[in-house]
């Protein structure tokens, strides 16, 4: 299947969405997950702060992972390949039930979802001098359909045999987001 192109947004949905980043807070967190305190999401990417973060998987019968190419608009590693869907917890809110949030959020779509391993990885976006510093918490889950994407999150998606994103992320590394490459040595079958 090739990648359905998301719909391009309206000014004022772009700057809602601008907006919305610009207040969102995540979770401080030490080497162990012990929260720390909380700060702005722009200021913890501005100074690479480790903060709590979750990430998604979801499969279909097939065993083809749902990817997202990341909305041009996005504030950092935009318009790049990625895994389902990517967030962060807000404070006082459970990771489990931010990631079900975010789900809804970006693809429209909910489904039962698993934890299946966690991990710390930093990533710095060139383009943009923000740092990816995160403990991330990866969830796995099962969805048969098609998914409504959020524009302002997602500019394209696709289903995608993990034998084919494995060739694809040795052809064209630049494509795709830094943990999604990590998130595939260490978690994708194959």
């Amino acid at each position: 299947m090739s990648a359905q192109i998301v719909p391009p947004l309206a000014a004022e949905d772009l700057e809602r969405a601008a907006r919305r980043d610009a207040t969102e807070q995540v979770i401080i967190v030490d080497e162990g997950d012990q929260a720390m305190g909380a700060a702005g999401k722009l200021e913890a990417h501005r100074l690479g702060q480790l903060h709590r973060a979750f990430s998604i998987l979801v499969f279909n019968a097939h065993g083809d992972l749902l990817l997202q190419r990341r909305a041009d608009s996005k504030y950092h590693f935009a318009a790049r390949w990625s895994n389902t869907c990517c967030g962060h917890p807000r404070p006082g809110e459970m990771t489990s039930i931010a990631a079900g949030r975010r789900l809804k959020e970006e693809f429209g779509i909910r489904v039962p979802l698993t934890e299946r391993a966690e991990l710390v990885y930093r990533a710095d976006d060139q383009e943009t001098g923000l740092i990816e510093h995160e403990y991330l918490h990866i969830f796995h889950g099962v969805y048969a359909g098609d998914p409504r994407p959020d524009p302002t999150e997602i500019g394209a998606w696709r289903w995608m045999a993990p034998a084919a994103i494995r060739r694809s992320l040795a052809l064209h590394p630049s494509w795709f987001t830094p943990w999604f490459h990590i998130l595939v040595d260490r978690l994708l079958p194959g």
